[in-house]
């Protein structure tokens, strides 16, 4: 038995992480009729290791361009968008999907479980799934590391906003719920999230460019230019 559920994933250069989250794709209790690979060129293994594990690949570009590419050629009635490098536990797929479908929801996410043990990490994304939790009703947010959405649904409102430099994930969701679609955070799981950009960038500089985006646009607009560095397929290992 197959969900009616087209997984599509965003790419550049993750031979490292994607196969982590395409075994976890496999091992699922209840399997999606298909994973779509949305690949921006990657210059390293990322498309031979989607093709090893039956993906289907398209050409990507930013994470908002890949997903578009990705539900283009979409079959299924619902999408998940994710991030490449997420690990789903092995009955992620068929408890949230159960619910979306029970609860008659048109868009959705889950809120995040950072995978480390650092609690100042697990307090931020803590505070991070609150945060979502109070506005999901006001102004909702999303991340881009998973979110359910109707394909109808993305039609509806044509897809992401490419010309959105950061944050085309909040503003997807918010176009959603303003035409009437209903929306919700997904309560029978929690997805497992990488932690690498905070290892990267480190914690205080991280957290505070996600406060900056947060305040520009709720008091200035959407970030359509470049107001701090942010690279696609540029991670360290973790």
């Amino acid at each position: 038995m197959y969900l009616p559920v087209s997984i599509v994933i965003p790419t550049l250069n993750e031979e490292k992480s994607l196969p982590r989250l395409l075994t976890s794709i496999s091992r699922q209790t209840l399997l999606p009729k298909e994973v779509i690979v949305a690949d921006a060129k990657s210059t390293d293994s990322t498309r031979k290791i989607a093709i090893s594990f039956g993906c289907r690949i398209t050409n990507g570009g930013s994470p908002a361009k890949g997903r578009n590419e990705g539900a283009k050629i979409a079959t299924q009635e619902l999408l998940l968008f994710l991030d490449a490098d997420v690990i789903l536990p092995t009955d992620f797929l068929e408890k949230t999907s159960q619910e979306f479908f029970r609860e008659k929801l048109d868009i959705a996410s889950c809120y995040a479980k950072p995978v480390t043990k650092e609690k100042r990490i697990q307090f931020e994304i803590n505070f991070m799934n609150s945060y979502h939790y109070v506005m999901k009703n006001i102004h909702p947010r999303v991340c881009g590391f998973c979110i359910f959405v109707k394909k109808k649904v993305h039609e509806k409102i044509h897809g992401f906003d490419e010309s959105i430099y950061i944050g085309e994930d909040a503003d997807y969701v918010q176009r959603a719920q303003k035409l009437g679609s209903k929306f919700n955070f997904l309560l029978s799981q929690k997805i497992p999230i990488s932690v690498r950009r905070f290892s990267e960038e480190g914690n205080l500089r991280t957290s505070i460019k996600y406060v900056v985006i947060e305040l520009y646009t709720m008091f200035v607009g959407k970030v359509r230019k470049p107001v701090f560095s942010y690279q696609f397929g540029h991670h360290v290992d973790l």
